[in-house]
């Protein structure tokens, strides 16, 4: 059962990154489209995201109750050394389903439009900015839990280069995510060249950012070369993501855009797993050249059966519902 468990918790941070970063890319996009041109935007992302937002989030929900229950060691060293760098995502993720709300479904349309349109785009920015801070942090090996101050134990963690060059390029992939989703929202030819425009600066950017990535790696010991281009299946994974890109833009310069979210989710999960594959089991790695576990770290047997039974049923009751969600707000308006 213990298989299962863990199978969920990748499964949920993927989908997270997947859906989730979508939706703070949407914003992202918001931020870096010009006024002229914002209305347009919004009218497309609400059209894409705007039934289906809040479901996106129950993934993150998901990866937390199965640390916070399964894996107790992981979820506490997460929740006290990176207490801050959470709690600006979380408060992000607040700031922003509130502005959606208020500028969405508001009735009264009044001068209040302009703040909640800034929430909105600074607050994808920031959530999506410190999901990579997080994501960086947990594999940085920088979390000191024998700290004995309250910046080494607390602040350089998660304030370090790679962890913050993470972050970037996550954002980045939010963007790029976000751009080519919305590819096949648009109703025009010119919405559709926007969003493409869109996409090939989002990708130059994760690219710029990606190599910060490494370079930063090399510079604070983090063997992330080891991982991705040492190991079979990690080399693999990147092969495919970069076969995968090309086919993206190839498409795209076809007119073709039937297949363009399949393939930028198949490269973002491709690139996840070339980082991730090389030190699984293991789920933080620390100052101290230890790393905490999933499987040395898991909860009671009989706790781990009752979580795993919950998510293995409530999966059965909950995805289809979903999938029937997002394929109806998709049909709505053919």
């Amino acid at each position: 059962m213990e298989q299962i468990v863990i199978a969920f918790l990748c499964l949920a941070i993927l989908l997270y990154f997947l859906l989730g970063g979508a939706d703070f890319g949407a914003g992202i996009i918001e931020l870096f489209t010009s006024t002229k041109n914002r209305s347009r935007t919004r009218q497309t992302m609400y059209h894409a995201i705007g039934p289906v937002w809040e479901a996106n989030h129950m993934w993150l929900i998901i990866a937390i109750v199965i640390l916070f229950v399964a894996f107790p060691l992981i979820y506490t060293t997460m929740s006290v050394h990176l207490h801050i760098p959470l709690a600006i995502l979380l408060i992000g993720i607040i700031a922003r389903g509130t502005a959606f709300v208020f500028r969405h479904y508001d009735a009264v349309k009044d001068e209040m439009q302009w703040l909640y349109n800034r929430i909105f785009r600074y607050s994808s920015f920031l959530a999506a900015l410190f999901l990579g801070i997080i994501a960086g942090s947990v594999i940085s090996g920088k979390i000191d839990i024998n700290a004995t101050n309250f910046a080494d134990a607390y602040i350089y963690g998660w304030l370090n280069w790679f962890s913050i060059s993470v972050g970037l390029f996550t954002t980045a992939l939010c963007g790029f995510l976000a751009a080519v989703y919305l590819i096949g929202e648009c109703k025009t030819v010119e919405d559709k060249k926007r969003f493409i425009k869109k996409a090939e600066y989002m990708n130059l950017a994760a690219v710029v950012f990606g190599a910060m990535v490494f370079v930063s790696a090399q510079l604070e010991n983090v063997p992330l070369i080891n991982w991705v281009l040492y190991n079979k299946v990690g080399l693999v994974a990147v092969i495919l993501a970069s076969l995968s890109l090309v086919l993206l833009w190839y498409l795209l310069l076809k007119g073709s855009t039937k297949i363009l979210r399949v393939l930028a989710g198949f490269q973002v999960s491709m690139i996840l797993l070339a980082i991730s594959y090389a030190h699984f089991p293991n789920f933080i790695r620390l100052k101290d050249g230890n790393s905490i576990s999933l499987y040395d770290t898991i909860g009671p047997y009989k706790t781990v059966q009752s979580l795993g039974w919950a998510l293995v049923l409530g999966s059965i009751l909950i995805l289809p519902f979903l999938g029937y969600l997002f394929y109806k707000f998709q049909q709505k308006e053919e």
